[in-house]
């Protein structure tokens, strides 16, 4: 099972391969704030995200300080804690930073890529990474030279 966060789901969809989620874990979860933001109309991506999302969200109260992070981060953390989850799909580097510290097994959207390059369900990372770049979303290209020489793509 993995809970996914605002910002690594837009990634994945930016790159079309929300799809490797369903591939590679058992239950995919977001939590109800993570919906709302990346769902809003007009917003990239809201479109393929609402539809890879539909019967996946769950309500969440929280009973976490707010501590810089936001209301989507705050909730899929709390999620994570409240289930049996295997990884949070986060890439935001301050709530990545927060959840490793309270031990939560993370995982970002490059990540999932990589785990589906080794587990055989792309051949190439490399548009993937070129619509990533292309987009509008940062990534730093210091990284995805880093993780195309680390795979050998």
């Amino acid at each position: 099972m993995i809970i996914g966060d605002s910002s690594a789901l837009v990634s994945l969809a930016v790159m079309d391969r929300l799809h490797l989620l369903e591939e590679i874990f058992d239950e995919v979860y977001v939590p109800q704030a993570v919906y709302d933001e990346v769902c809003i109309d007009n917003k990239p991506q809201s479109i393929k995200l609402k539809i890879f999302l539909a019967n996946k969200v769950i309500k969440v109260q929280l009973d976490i300080a707010k501590i810089g992070l936001g209301q989507g981060e705050l909730e899929a953390i709390t999620l994570y804690q409240n289930s049996k989850a295997d990884f949070l799909l986060i890439d935001d580097k301050r709530a990545k930073n927060f959840a490793k510290l309270n031990g939560i097994n993370v995982i970002g959207s490059l990540g999932i890529i990589i785990l589906a390059k080794e587990k055989g369900l792309i051949k190439s990372v490399r548009d993937d990474f070129k619509r990533l770049s292309d987009s509008s979303l940062f990534i730093s290209q210091s990284l995805i030279d880093k993780v195309l020489k680390e795979i050998g793509d």
